[in-house]
């Protein structure tokens, strides 16, 4: 007996040991769920600069980890394995994780500078009263072309994209909701659609782009359309500013007849355990100085009136990144469409995929 309790006694003595020793190295480190907060976000989403200022403002230290689609991001936070204190996730998304009970509500009485964001891009049907996020960029879908390659008549349409002039010569975005919802539109149709019809129309249009399309790739974009390897391309606005940025021979276009319009949102997933630096890190977030410097380097649309007036005059009076109201009325946000109708614009992008072999 008296060997029974020794050894129960010797267990527990390790036990506190190894609690102290862990302790100790998250208090030598300064890793703790205090003073860290740990923040989930898309690749080069930020500048460095501004997390280090927070870290320098806050007294706290940020762990900062990427992503490269929202798919993965909801996995990784469905799972629960580490508590992010921010992610940072785009519309269709955040209904989605919403839906599922990912994330947290906001208490807006903790934040600051929410009145500087643009109307326009608040209490969006994704998230009414941005009850669970608060805007952080916002961009659009639409076409880049080599006004060198393209000859006297630019592309504008999304149906100028088949005119047989462009063979092997047009770079795609590889994502479904892009394709299949440019070929929506094209026929005059939501990117949000539910209707069998009008997605088989819109899959048999598509067959008839495969003579023109060079490749279907994803970041890759950026560099074949800087080094002219292409005529045209499908991208997203943020990515075509830095093409613009590498090439002055490039011009990004929105089609008028309609295209995405997305945001990315700061929320608060469930994981959360750091909320006082949460709800710090979007208060400096919104600080209109701060997110113009973000807008400058990234060089996505930033929603926070205040900063644009800070940005300089060929950033913010650029119309192909700010564009007119106009132009904005005639854009749809990507809903969440559920798993069953996902699943349909999934198959029908694969079997455009595969029907290119």
């Amino acid at each position: 007996m008296k060997k029974l309790e020794a050894l129960i006694v010797g267990i527990i003595g390790i036990i506190l040991l190894l609690a102290f020793t862990v302790k100790h190295l998250e208090s030598s480190s300064g890793a703790t769920s205090d003073n860290t907060l740990t923040i989930y976000n898309w690749g080069d989403y930020i500048d460095p600069d501004l997390l280090k200022k927070f870290e320098k403002e806050s007294g706290m230290k940020v762990s900062y980890e990427t992503f490269d689609s929202n798919e993965a991001m909801f996995t990784k936070i469905q799972q629960g394995g580490t508590a992010y204190d921010i992610a940072i996730p785009s519309e269709y998304m955040i209904q989605k994780m919403m839906k599922e009970k990912l994330l947290l509500p906001i208490d807006h009485s903790k934040i600051k500078g929410l009145s500087k964001i643009d109307p326009r891009f608040l209490d969006q049907s994704f998230d009414v009263g941005n009850k669970f996020s608060i805007p952080y960029f916002w961009g659009t879908l639409g076409i880049i072309y080599n006004d060198k390659m393209v000859g006297d008549n630019p592309p504008e349409h999304w149906n100028d994209l088949w005119d047989k002039k462009y063979k092997n010569n047009i770079m795609l975005i590889d994502g479904a909701r892009e394709v299949i919802g440019l070929s929506l539109n094209s026929l005059g149709d939501s990117l949000n659609s539910k209707n069998m019809k009008e997605l088989e129309q819109a899959a048999n249009k598509l067959n008839g782009l495969t003579p023109n399309i060079k490749a279907i790739v994803a970041d890759e974009i950026k560099m074949y359309m800087i080094q002219n390897e292409s005529a045209v391309a499908v991208t997203f606005s943020g990515e075509a500013s830095e093409m613009l940025d590498g090439n002055e021979n490039l011009h990004y276009v929105i089609p008028s007849e309609g295209s995405n319009l997305w945001f990315d949102n700061m929320v608060i997933p469930k994981t959360a355990k750091n909320f006082k630096g949460a709800y710090a890190f979007m208060n400096f977030m919104l600080r209109p100085e701060n997110a113009a410097q973000n807008a400058e380097y990234v060089g996505y649309s930033t929603p926070n009136m205040d900063a644009l007036k800070l940005l300089p005059d060929e950033i913010k009076e650029d119309e192909q990144f700010y564009p007119d109201e106009k132009t904005i009325e005639h854009l749809e946000v990507y809903k969440d469409l559920g798993a069953k109708w996902l699943g349909i614009y999934n198959d029908l992008f694969l079997q455009f995929k595969m029907y290119r072999k």
